[in-house]
């Protein structure tokens, strides 16, 4: 690393709602790979504020699977769950700066409103509970980003994707809940304060997440965070040309394991671009 200059740190952050497949491994080995090359950091964030989906006993998994793949991260496991605080922190920072709003609306109200386009996480929120002069906080509700004067506010912005300049269009995301009522944080704000806090240079990610940068950097930019730099890579897909993923079967690392594959050499193929294991891509 040259005097002075920023050194290098990645992240790999996982959600244990399942087990990891082919493509999360890819973003790991991706990760992992950058910090190693400049001499950097390569952490382990485990993203496990949803309490609904989130299971103890993924945890453990995604370790040993990461440990098989022969990727060595550096300090302690992060758990979201323990930075509950730095959220709902964040949270009151906008909320001073008038810009969330409590939203009592429900999924099927919201997908029932004929005026709601659909963007890349669904119907985009009308603003039904935008303008309520007198909100009832007993009741149920998501906080919601202010998107128009957020915008108005943060004005013109831009980060680099593999070094290319992109301008950021939040705006087409809408009103984005940004703490839920399920759960005390979005992944949208959870995200954006984690990778600041753990100072995290440069993100490696799948495309499937691109469209959510927009927002983080909006967010970056009304919380004084700074932008790191981001690296989205193909999403990885089976024989049908399908996006590898949990609820489509793909096959997960574990079973590759069970099924006397190399994770080193697996590791080594994805770094090159090689993603065809042993077993097959679709699981039975």
């Amino acid at each position: 690393m040259i005097p002075g200059q920023v050194r290098v740190v990645t992240r790999f952050a996982p959600s244990p709602t399942g087990r990891l497949h082919l493509g999360h491994a890819m973003s790991a080995v991706l990760a992992h790979d950058l910090a190693r090359r400049q001499g950097g950091r390569f952490l382990v964030r485990i993203e496990d504020i949803d309490p609904t989906r989130c299971r103890e006993e993924h945890v453990a998994t995604i370790l040993a699977d990461l440990d098989w793949l022969g990727l060595a991260w550096d300090g302690a496991v992060v758990r979201q769950s323990s930075r509950l605080a730095l959220y709902a922190a964040a949270l009151d920072r906008l909320k001073a700066q008038g810009l969330v709003y409590p939203c009592f609306c429900t999924r099927a109200e919201i997908a029932a409103s004929a005026s709601a386009p659909h963007g890349n996480e669904g119907p985009v929120y009308p603003g039904t509970c935008r303008a309520l002069s007198d909100p009832d906080l007993a009741r149920p509700h998501c906080w919601r980003l202010d998107m128009a004067r957020a915008v108005a506010i943060a004005g013109l912005l831009s980060w680099t994707d593999h070094g290319i300049a992109i301008a950021a269009d939040p705006a087409m995301h809408g009103d984005v809940v940004l703490a839920r009522k399920d759960a005390p944080s979005s992944y949208h704000l959870a995200v954006t304060v984690d990778d600041a806090g753990q100072g995290v240079t440069d993100i490696v990610r799948g495309t499937d997440l691109f469209a959510a940068t927009h927002v983080h950097r909006l967010l970056q930019a009304l919380l004084g965070l700074p932008t790191p730099r981001y690296h989205h890579h193909p999403l990885l897909t089976d024989g049908r040309g399908e996006r590898l993923a949990k609820r489509t079967g793909a096959p997960t690392l574990a079973t590759m394991r069970a099924a006397g594959e190399d994770g080193r050499a697996l590791a080594a193929a994805l770094a090159r671009g090689e993603h065809r294991p042993k077993t097959a891509l679709r699981a039975p």
